[in-house]
């Protein structure tokens, strides 16, 4: 979820009126509907923003294909085994966008749309519990039998929506899990991007499954953050992926990821934030800008840019604390090789 206003401390997402006139993290208040639409026209993706530098051994794409699911969503396959992460595809409304937010929307899933898009995942990672990141979980989880990774929250979150606790591994930062074949999963402890008041969207967390299922996006905190290092089999590619735009510098430091799938932050609220991340990175190879799109349009439609984002400002600052790396900004529709080219 993207910044806004409520205030650290407060009950779970606040007072709506709050909500409403601060979810982009500025003063500005929230661009009408027709507004947005003729602010923010779709993107052209970019498959080769900058010039792409001698790739790396770990960068082949092999077996490896990776397609964007929008937010922060992917989803990866290498040698025919299937990683999702913050698989967040129904994409219902929820007023967020066009200043009419509405913090009791109900939680819903396209059962069909889901099953379009995410195969026979073996996992299912989540960086953090808000509902653009976690809402289609539970359903992907019971239908799939794919294996949860994420925290505490999330474990008790998914258990109360009915999936077998069993399913679930409960993780907190820097666990390197083993999935055999090559394929594995290095856990990174991380932040939640913040609001220009320095305070978290929706904060809190679980230590035991509520009372009743979750209902609302209300009722889904954030339940702190994670960030994940797929590497995905023995000759493929290594991917950052990053489900907030922040992260702490010394979790991440050493990581050497061959693709960074980096969060667009909607403020100023973390300090050098690019510069530091990627020199935390060793500068990856491809840089490939996430979570800003208006994650309320359909998938069938060409992503167009959450008005809160800098998109533009955001390549540029990669361009000059990164020169060398290759730029992807994704579309939805693409299927990327391991090297994050358009495969046919």
């Amino acid at each position: 979820m993207r910044d806004n206003d409520n205030p650290q401390g407060s009950p779970l997402l606040g007072r709506r009126t709050v909500l409403r006139g601060a979810a982009l993290g500025t003063a500005a208040p929230l661009l009408s509907a027709a507004a947005a639409e003729a602010a923010t026209p779709p993107v052209t993706p970019t498959p080769e923003s900058s010039p792409s530098p001698s790739p790396s051994p770990g960068a082949a794409s092999g077996a490896t294909s990776l397609r964007w699911f929008g937010t922060s969503g992917w989803r990866i396959d290498v040698d025919g085994r299937t990683v999702l992460f913050d698989p967040y595809l129904t994409r219902f409304r929820t007023g967020l966008f066009d200043g009419a937010f509405d913090a009791g929307t109900e939680l819903r899933t396209d059962p069909d749309l889901v099953r379009e898009h995410v195969g026979h995942p073996e996992l299912v990672l989540v960086s953090h519990a808000h509902w653009d990141h976690l809402a289609d979980v539970p359903h992907i989880a019971e239908t799939t039998g794919a294996r949860v990774v994420g925290t505490e929250t999330t474990y008790h979150l998914l258990v109360a929506s009915g999936v077998d606790p069993g399913q679930i591994s409960v993780v907190k930062g820097g666990e390197v899990l083993d999935f055999g074949g090559g394929l594995t999963v290095e856990v990174v402890a991380s932040l939640h991007s913040r609001n220009k008041k320095y305070s978290y969207f929706a904060p809190g967390t679980l230590n035991a499954p509520p009372a009743t299922p979750p209902r609302t996006i209300s009722d889904l905190p954030e339940g702190d953050t994670l960030a994940f290092l797929v590497t995905a089999g023995s000759g493929g590619p290594s991917a950052f992926l990053m489900g907030a735009s922040d992260f702490s510098e010394r979790a991440v430091r050493g990581l050497r990821p061959d693709l960074a799938m980096v969060a667009v932050p909607a403020g100023t609220a973390t300090h050098d934030y690019v510069p530091r991340l990627l020199r935390a990175l060793d500068r990856p190879g491809v840089v490939v800008p996430v979570h800003w799109d208006n994650f309320e349009e359909p998938l069938t439609a060409p992503p167009r840019r959450d008005p809160s984002m800098d998109l533009d400002a955001f390549v540029a600052k990669v361009r000059q604390a990164s020169p060398d790396s290759r730029i992807v900004v994704p579309d939805y529709r693409t299927v990327y090789g391991g090297d994050m080219r358009p495969v046919d």
